[in-house]
């Protein structure tokens, strides 16, 4: 595995909670570690993972205005469900940045769906296996 973990701060931080628990569970990724502002000393934070990775996306809650756009891809385990996110992801309120499909610029079995979060942010589902 390349990244060990991303970590981004949201306007709103239960929102964007709401919207990435609804969006990835058809990747089957969900919260597994939530730390309240007491607990960190800092921020409130939500980790996002399967029970084999263990938590690798955080969000962090940020009142102040959100300065910085982040790109971040999840893997998808087949074609069926970088669907299922999109549709997920849209119905959870996300906007459509880019349809399910080959992506062949990227390579031959490039198969994925680009959404914006609530903050703008550029997400990604993606599968790299041929179709079948």
């Amino acid at each position: 595995m390349i990244i060990d973990h991303v970590c981004f701060a949201v306007a709103d931080f239960e929102k964007s909670k709401a919207f990435y628990q609804q969006a990835l569970a058809p990747l089957g990724i969900s919260i597994l570690m939530e730390e309240t502002a007491e607990t960190t000393g800092t921020s409130a934070f939500a980790g996002f993972g399967t029970p084999d990775s263990g938590p690798k996306f955080w969000l962090g809650d940020r009142p102040k205005p959100v300065r910085h756009q982040w790109h971040v891809a999840f893997a998808a385990p087949d074609r069926a469900s970088v669907d299922a996110f999109y549709h997920a992801a849209i119905a959870a309120g996300g906007i459509d940045n880019g349809a399910p499909g080959p992506r062949p610029h990227y390579h031959e079995h490039y198969y994925g769906a680009f959404i914006l979060d609530p903050d703008g942010v550029n997400i990604e589902a993606v599968c790299h296996t041929p179709a079948p």
